[in-house]
């Protein structure tokens, strides 16, 4: 079954990190549930075992949606295949969903989810960092899809179509070696110093050293997108909004827009009124359904 590059008369909605309002992000409840709700895509994360699983989590460390602790990069798979990822978000998961002890997915199991799903699906990848193993997560990440039966030529494996995306420039930059352009999206966002550093839980010379060197990273992602070097930008919808004079410029360039993360009604008529190709929210089916009825579109901003 190929992938079927018709669209319909409206953003493609991507679930971000499955339909994580619902359940535990990066879960295999999420991601069945964005299924059901009909969402054209999913988005997901990924970062390497100390065993070099590409495994679906979206922070580096364990803390905040696991009962363990510590750097995802340290434990093997079978380590974590011992963690809860789900119990945190207080949500029951029903049955057809899986045991709690079946929510950590690796990229395999998505795709074996996904190939599931008995029509064609998009299937965005992103690719985080700074990483401990740096530009071998993407050589191991396309490693796996080679095995997985994963065509270059159409970045598809079977029903799927796989994008690659990442903010940092230089994962984008080894990607465009090995993946046509049109599959791979530059991330952008505005670097706050003071968000940076209150994050990370940084001291003032620290979180501005860091954020320094996320602001280059910014502008260099920024200079890739003017100069048409990849097919799709991602920027996020607080982006969108401050930067009203260049994502018209790069919309009118022919650049494909991916947008994050985009949950209430007046983001997703925003990103409507723009002409935005592709929607990433957390809400897929009410998003589905506002994209569906009709509703008035928000004004551009000036």
């Amino acid at each position: 079954m190929t992938f079927d590059e018709s669209v319909p008369d409206r953003p493609l909605v991507y679930a971000h990190r499955g339909s994580s309002a619902a359940f535990a992000e990066h879960t295999r409840a999420a991601y069945l549930q964005a299924i059901a709700d009909g969402a054209d895509g999913v988005e997901c994360d990924i970062h390497l075992t100390r065993d070099q699983h590409a495994v679906l989590l979206h922070d580096a460390n364990l803390d905040r949606t696991s009962d363990g602790t510590g750097p995802v990069a340290d434990r093997t798979l079978a380590e974590l295949r011992l963690l809860d990822f789900s119990s945190w978000k207080g949500v029951r998961i029903p049955e057809k969903y899986g045991a709690r002890s079946e929510q950590l997915l690796t990229l395999p199991e998505l795709l074996d989810i996904l190939r599931g799903a008995g029509r064609p699906i998009g299937l965005a990848i992103e690719l985080k960092h700074p990483s401990p193993y740096q530009l071998k997560l993407e050589d191991r990440v396309l490693e796996v899809l080679h095995n997985e039966g994963w065509d270059p030529a159409t970045s598809t494996v079977d029903n799927i179509s796989v994008s690659f995306m990442s903010f940092s420039p230089d994962s984008v930059k080894h990607l465009l070696k090995k993946v046509t352009a049109a599959h791979i999206c530059q991330l952008v966002d505005d670097i706050d110093v003071d968000e940076i550093r209150d994050e990370l839980s940084l001291g003032t010379l620290a979180g501005a050293a860091v954020a320094n060197v996320m602001k280059s990273a910014q502008l260099e992602g920024e200079r890739i997108l003017d100069d048409c070097e990849v097919g799709l930008a991602g920027p996020g919808i607080m982006y969108i909004r401050e930067h009203a004079r260049t994502v018209q410029r790069w919309l009118e360039s022919g650049r494909r827009f991916r947008v994050w993360t985009v949950d209430t009604e007046r983001d997703v008529a925003l990103c409507q009124g723009l002409g935005v190709h592709e929607i990433t929210t957390n809400k897929p089916a009410r998003v589905l359904a506002q994209l569906r009825s009709g509703s008035q579109q928000a004004p551009l901003p000036s």
